[in-house]
Parts: C-alpha cells; structure tokens; sequence
C-alpha cells in the first residue's frame, strides 16, 4: 500500500460503517487540522511571500490533498485500469473510468504528495507531473488557483518540498474527516485567508447557518413530493462563491430522503472562489462542470435553463457600470432578465434578484414552480422613488405575486457587515393560502452568540432559533414575529398636496414702481393701474385690460403679468387665488407630497390625516404616483416602555445628593 493510501486509510478499519463515525471526534480532528494547516503559514511562508497571501498557497494545497485522500482507496485499481485497459483519448478515457469505479474524477499518476515528499529531488517537476495526471474536468481547478506559478514561487524560495512534506501528513480522508467536518474545515480557513487579505471575507462565501435557513426553508413546502422513490432536484446558484450554498441545499434534501437525486449548478466570477467550489463539489460528488467560471449578469452559462430551487448571496453595493453596456441592451428586450427596471449603478444587487427570478422553474401544475432564497440587505427594501428602476423591479415582484415571504436575519451574522440583512423567498406557484399575500418575519433576535467571533460575524442561528422562524413560516399567521400583508398594503400613492395662495389687491408707491418698472410699461399705464385698485386680485388681468383699452394703451401679455404679480399682496382672508389660466396658484413652501397606502381611499385619508391640520389643503389625486416599500422594521417596531417620572426624579435627587456630599468634602 502506498504512502497516501496507508495514511489516509488508518482509521477505516475502526470505521467501516460511515454512519456511526464519531461527530465529536470528527470536530476535534477538524480543529487540530485547522491549527496543522495554518501553521504552515508561520513555519514556511514567512518572509517568502506577503502575510496577506498566505491563503493563496495553503488553500490550494489543502485542496490537492482532500482530493488525493478521496481517491486512496481506488487509486491502485485505477492506476492498473489506466495500464491496461483505458482509452488514449482523454475525454473517453475520463468517461470509463469514473464510470467504472463510481468517481467524480481520478489521478492518472503513480505520484502522490507522501511520494513526492519521499526526496527533495525534482520536487517541483514531481508536483507538475502529479497535477498533469488527474482528469481533464479538474485540471482548471489548478489554472484558477494558479498553482504552477505558486510551485515556482516556493521552489525558487528553496520551501516547495517542505511544504508538500507538510500537507502530506495531514490525515483528510473522508472516513476521518466527513463533508461537514471538512466544510468547517474549509470556512474556518478561508475566513483566515480572506480576511488577511483585506477583503472581506462575506464576498467570497456565506456563513451555513444562514444558508440552512434558507434551505428549510425552500425546501419545507415540497416536503411531501420529496417521499417519493426516486424524486429528483435541481439547486442553482449564480452567485456560487464557494459553493456552500449548493452543498448545504443538496445535504438537506438528502437528510429528507437518501435516494433524491440531487444536481447543483453554479456561476462565479472570482477565480479562486470558483477553483473552490469546483473543487469542494466534486469531493462531494458533484458533476465535474457543476460550477462554472463567468460573468452572470452579462453571460447568463445556463441560458434558456431554469431550476426547482434558486439560492444566491449576491455581492451589496457593487458598481455595475463595467457591465453597463450589455446589461441595458438585454434590458430593452421585453422579458428579459432586466426588462422589469434597473437599479443604480452603484449597485447591483437588484439585478441579481431579477435573475433569479428568470431561473426558478415556472409554475406547473399541482402547485410546481421553482423557489428562491436571495440574501440582499436592507436597500432593496425601499431605495428609489415610484416608478424609479428599484421601485419598478419591486412593483413586478409584489403584483405578479412573486414574493412568498421576507426574512429579517439578526445583525452580525455574516462575516464583513454588522449592517441588517434579509432574505427574500421568491416563488414562482405559491401555495394556495399564500397567494396575493406576502409574510413578514422578524428573525433579528433568533440568535446564540458565538463562543469566538470571526470578523464581523458574532452571532449565529442555531437549530432552535432557525425552528423558531421554520415554525413561523409554516403557521403562516399574525405573530409576534410574523405579520401577513398584501401587496396594497405595501404599496402607496405619493400624492401632492399644497395650499392655495390667496391674494388681493393693493396699489402703493411700491406695488405700483414694480409693476411700471416692465420694458413695456408708459406713463399712461400708471393710471391703469389706479383704475384697478378696488378689483379682486383674480379679476385683474380682464380688467387691466379693459382699462388700457379705454386709455388707447396696448396691455402686452408680459407687462399684463408683471403689473398682476406686482400688485398681488398675500392676505388669508382672501380667495384662492387663480392665474389667468385659470390654475390655482400653490402658496410658496406649502408644496409637499403624501403618502396614501393603496389600500385606502386618498379622499377619505385626506379628510382624516391631513384637513384636521390644515382646512384649505388641497390635493392632486390624478398627478398621484404609485410607488411599494416593505418597511419592515417600522411594522415590527415596538416601543419601549418609558421610565416612570418618580422613578427618573428618584434618581436625579440620589445623583445631586452624592454631588453634595462630594463638594462638602472638597469645602473641607
């Protein structure tokens, strides 16, 4: 038995049924793992490459290894197979062999790292070699993390061989260290790596207890078409990062029956997240092209494509003007993935919700339809203006009843914000009793604090408090943490409102040097306008005119409006004044818009919000524009109870007591 097998095979013989692998034991390997791991960091990589890129070199090796310790127990077979029997054509030889021994892919090579760390001779050309031999799907896995030219950086640094001589000796075998366990693993490490980088660690992956949320919770409803004998699944993801999204989705659905078949389908852009993903799928049997590496909002790779369920942690407040370009000429199509409007530039995670939207599969019958899970924070809730782009995407999702329910999620739950954050739970067939209403749940104190916080992220949702939310959705009723709406109840009407101007006549020295101060005005307008003295100020302009006409004096329409505006004096005893168009004039200031929920009637909100206040208001129900928010926090707010005033007087006379007894001792 070779190195690698022999090592990686130890503990299977203390193991041969999977299911009764120890957790505890497999958490207390992970955590020695994630100490042996990163100490490579300290003992080789110091002064050889910046503090902030360590990650770039350990998660790749870390990587390699999980991958060789998977493929322990057949590599011999495989080997003996390739010698033999395969084909010379990598694609065909790549289809027999995983077909044959039930691999998502294998390594060609009789080198392995325990093997190349035997001699520190040819180690680099050792490592090339060992990468070239593993099958066709993997080898962008390495060109991701771009691996050879980080092999060169070691080797040069004369620490390539200690390195592989490292990893060799961790234990990752599968029977050692199950996919959860490795999953922790894997986050505890990235968020080391990333947030040593400077970059926050949430752009590159989701914390799992949030994404467990979310698969509950999408999940949840289909729970009864899930029984069958062999039901089959897809999840999506295009914003993949690293994958844990799919992996949490698809273990979920296997812990509600183990014959589900489960396909997970994934985009990313960043090249290393995607070299993880890819790489983290397939060591759980994934397809070899579950992920794939691009750009989602201008090249959709699984166009025309929609799936059972949608999740996605889109990037907050990232410019989207390099995409610009493409995104507008898609979004002039109608039905497209951005017909519905456009946010700001400045960010785009509104564009990501209106994709996932594009992908869930449409409603069939029986209730089918594809359902999403959309992280997003608190922005989407209400930025922009009616019929502004966000408005507009908002106002297509509540109408054609596309929101089943929002999340609020407690603060500081994810890694690079302390800031609010909620999930949207979109779908495309909503379950009879939920059609044309919309839950709002209030999740933000359904938490446990974390033993050792890890960036920003300080709290986290446990099994109790994610039934807490779990058990609210499936009640689907007016709670303390639950409230139903309906998309009026959400949306509003912005109407102007204003007060009349009132204004009457007056002619002094002043009034009347403004009004002849016009190009146009003679001598013999003077008297006009002496003429006009005892005429309501609405009345002016027809007999300014008349008394010009009189005179044998033209009233040109400029002059006409200066000598009226000149004259006009503000008196709230006056009528409503009126302009020669006959439109009410609005008093300076007075302008203002409001807010009429859809739901109601502005006539009847008008008479009982707004003229108690102010009698002559006036409003302009048909200039009325119709805009949607989901203000959630203000329909959760609960008020605190204010202190009694004895009890605040109780204190004010203690604290100026011991003020006086300090300034007696001082006196003294």
């Amino acid at each position: 038995m070779r190195p690698t097998q022999r090592r990686c095979a130890e503990t299977r013989s203390a193991h041969t049924d999977p299911m009764t692998v120890n957790r505890r034991s497999m958490n207390n390997h992970s955590r020695l793992s994630q100490t042996a791991i990163w100490d490579t960091a300290d003992k080789y990589l110091r002064s050889v490459v910046p503090r902030q890129e360590y990650g770039d070199y350990i998660i790749p090796f870390l990587v390699l290894r999980r991958l060789e310790c998977i493929l322990a127990d057949t590599k011999t077979q495989v080997i003996e197979y390739l010698r033999n029997e395969a084909s010379s054509v990598p694609h065909i030889r790549d289809v027999m062999v995983t077909s044959k021994f039930q691999l998502s892919f294998y390594n060609s090579s009789r080198l392995d790292l325990p093997t190349i760390a035997a001699s520190d001779d040819r180690v680099k050309q050792a490592l090339l070699e060992y990468l070239d031999g593993f099958s066709s799907h993997v080898s962008d896995i390495w060109e991701s993390f771009n691996f050879r030219a980080k092999a060169d950086v070691l080797d040069k640094a004369n620490r390539l061989w200690a390195v592989i001589k490292h990893f060799s000796t961790i234990d990752l075998h599968p029977d050692r260290m199950d996919d959860t366990a490795m999953g922790d693993l894997f986050e505890n490490l990235m968020y080391r790596a990333f947030s040593t980088k400077g970059n926050d660690a949430g752009e590159f992956y989701t914390p799992r207890d949030a994404i467990q949320l979310m698969a509950d919770i999408l999940i949840r409803p289909d729970d009864p078409a899930l029984q069958g004998r062999a039901p089959a699944r897809s999840v999506y993801d295009p914003t993949a990062g690293t994958g844990g999204m799919l992996l949490v989705a698809a273990r979920t659905l296997k812990e509600l029956n183990s014959g589900i078949d489960v396909s997970m389908y994934g985009q990313e852009l960043t090249a290393s997240s995607f070299a993880i993903g890819k790489a983290d799928l397939l060591i759980q049997g994934g397809r070899p092209d579950a992920i794939r590496h691009g750009n989602t909002l201008t090249h959709d790779l699984y166009a025309g494509k929609t799936f059972d369920y949608v999740m996605s942690n889109p990037p907050y407040g990232t410019d989207w003007s390099a995409d610009k370009e493409m995104v507008l000429e898609e979004a002039e199509t109608p039905g497209s993935r951005f017909s519905h409007g456009l946010p700001g530039a400045s960010d785009g995670q509104m564009l990501f919700l209106s994709h996932v939207v594009s992908k869930m599969r449409p409603a069939g019958p029986d209730g089918t339809g594809g359902r999403a899970g959309v992280v997003m924070n608190g922005s989407p809730l209400f930025t922009g203006g009616p019929g502004s782009g966000p408005d507009r995407i908002r106002a297509w999702l509540l109408t054609e009843d596309l929101v089943d329910a929002i999340v609020a999620l407690p603060t500081s739950m994810f890694y690079n914000t302390g800031i609010a954050t909620y999930v949207w739970i979109l779908a495309a067939n909503k379950a009879e009793e939920r059609r044309g209403k919309v839950q709002l749940i209030d999740a933000r104190e359904k938490w446990s604090p974390m033993q050792k916080g890890m960036g920003d992220k300080r709290r986290e949702m446990r099994a109790p408090d994610r039934k807490a939310v779990l058990d609210a959705y499936e009640a689907f009723e007016d709670s303390g943490i639950s409230k139903i709406v309906t998309p009026d109840d959400l949306g509003y009407y912005e109407v102007p409102v204003y007060r009349p101007r009132r204004l009457r006549t007056e002619i002094t020295d002043e009034t009347l040097e403004a009004a002849m101060s016009h190009t146009s005005a003679v001598d013999g307008h003077r008297d006009v306008i002496h003429a006009v003295a005892d005429v309501p100020w609405n009345a002016l302009p027809g007999a300014l005119k008349e008394a010009a006409k009189s005179r044998g004096l033209k009233m040109p329409v400029g002059l006409l409006d200066a000598i009226v505006a000149a004259v006009g004096v503000d008196d709230p005893e006056a009528g409503e004044a009126i302009d020669r168009k006959g439109s009410v004039l609005i008093e300076p200031g007075s302008k203002m818009i409001e807010r009429v929920p859809l739901s109601e009637n502005i006539t009847e909100h008008m008479e009982r919000e707004v003229l108690p206040f102010a009698p002559d208001a006036r409003w302009d129900a048909d200039g009325a524009k119709i805009g949607y928010e989901l203000p959630i926090a203000r329909l959760f707010y609960k008020p605190k109870q204010v202190r009694p005033l004895n009890a605040i007087d109780a204190d004010v006379a203690r604290v100026m007591a011991e003020l006086g007894e300090k300034f007696s001792e001082v006196r003294e």
